[in-house]
């Protein structure tokens, strides 16, 4: 839960707002417009997803063996830390563009075996609740120290004498000191207790274990309709939240709204988180996915909409409500149907889904935004991925629905 708290305001700052804003700021003093300012973000995004997608799998397998879940997370968490620390030292748009793509690859490899980490710490029956609590502290872990004293400095810096300007830098030293610190508890505390024992060639035999996974799809059927499912709905709430406030820019929406919206989706989002997990428990985890899904189309349509800042200040807490339980149930829900002994493997494909899914909605964003002209269009697009992925998710619960019994053995 502490990795959680530790890496969200990454999330926030980097993903959601500063990083957003800024570099929009420093496309705009170049000369080039919002839109186009959206489609460079758009296409920034979908590079970054498409190298951890291509490694994700791999990498996962890697995991499954003894020493290597932690031993990986540390690489990724200071490749993430490092580069996010460095974007308070450049001022090029391109180099921001470039340190941005490197950011991203560090946050989504350690979260890869973060996420893994779940078998680690808890029991099925206690999935939902525990996903869901981490989820929650990193609402709380991102949206108070890190993320409003950082909204502070950079609004209100220029009264004690500090420019915006590097009051935003300041925000990217402050999110990557936090980061690194408050995953001590992690680094230190979590074993990996479900592993494979080392075998010669560890690269060649993960790459052997992923190709057989692979081949024998049809034995983990309700697996991989579900990992479909994830890939569509998932793009959506991907999309939302790292091109709103681009977008918000780009139809008009000043940057304080979009900024004290932001601190509101945070806090909203705690509780939110954990009564998404304890409905889970009560309705069933596929049953609170589908009511996550549902809200995110209401929200997408409301954006293509969307005109005035009470409109925006509407969608956001909208957001605030689903966008930490549909994630949390997400990781739980999957968690719960793979085999533990290759649960970072699993989870690795997870990712994959996951970070191709970034890559298809960025995109659409982009494509549909530099088509058209109209960035409105762009956010429409992801009602599409959110009706596959209800529908997916039908097909995968429907497997269990449908599945014989199982005979019972003579004692």
């Amino acid at each position: 839960m502490m990795y959680d708290w530790a890496n969200s305001v990454y999330s926030s700052v980097v993903t959601a707002a500063v990083l957003p804003i800024y570099f929009t700021s420093l496309t705009a003093a170049a000369g080039i417009s919002g839109a186009m300012s959206s489609v460079y973000w758009g296409y920034a995004i979908a590079a970054a997803s498409l190298i951890v997608a291509l490694f994700a799998p791999l990498l996962g397998a890697l995991g499954d063996y003894k020493g290597m879940k932690m031993r990986l997370l540390r690489v990724f968490l200071a490749i993430g830390v490092v580069s996010t620390a460095a974007l308070a030292f450049f001022t090029g748009w391109q180099v921001i563009l470039g340190i941005s793509i490197i950011t991203a690859v560090g946050f989504a490899g350690a979260t890869i075996f973060y996420d893994a980490s779940l078998v680690d710490v808890t029991t099925p029956e206690r999935m939902d609740k525990v996903s869901s609590y981490g989820f929650a502290m990193g609402y709380i872990g991102g949206s108070t120290i890190p993320f409003i004293g950082s909204i502070a400095l950079i609004m209100f810096g220029e009264h004690i004498g500090i420019p915006r300007v590097v009051a935003t830098r300041l925000s990217f030293v402050i999110t990557a000191g936090w980061w690194a610190f408050f995953s001590i508890p992690m680094l230190t505390h979590v074993k990996q207790k479900h592993y494979l024992e080392h075998e010669q060639g560890l690269l060649a035999a993960s790459f052997r274990r992923v190709s057989t996974t692979l081949r024998n799809v049809q034995s983990y059927r309700r697996v991989f309709l579900f990992l479909v499912a994830y890939f569509f709905y998932i793009d959506g709430v991907g999309t939302i939240i790292r091109m709103a406030t681009i977008y918000g820019a780009s139809v008009g929406i000043g940057t304080t709204t979009m900024m004290a919206a932001l601190v509101v989706i945070q806090i909203v989002a705690f509780p939110c988180a954990i009564i998404f997990g304890r409905l889970a428990e009560r309705f069933g985890s596929a049953t609170m996915l589908f009511a996550g899904i549902a809200i995110y189309m209401v929200i997408s349509v409301l954006g293509f909409r969307m005109t005035t800042a009470a409109e925006f200040w509407a969608i956001a807490l909208l957001v605030a409500t689903a966008q930490g339980g549909i994630q949390a149930i997400s990781r739980s829900h999957f968690g719960k149907m793979i085999p533990k002994q290759k649960f970072n493997e699993f989870f690795g494909m997870y990712d994959i889904f996951s970070r191709f899914a970034a890559i298809l909605g960025p995109m659409m964003f982009a494509f549909l935004t530099q088509t058209t002209g109209n960035p409105r269009f762009g956010v429409l697009s992801v009602v599409f991925q959110f009706t596959m992925g209800a529908i997916f998710l039908w097909l995968s619960e429907r497997v269990v629905r449908t599945a014989p019994p199982v005979p019972k053995v003579a004692a």
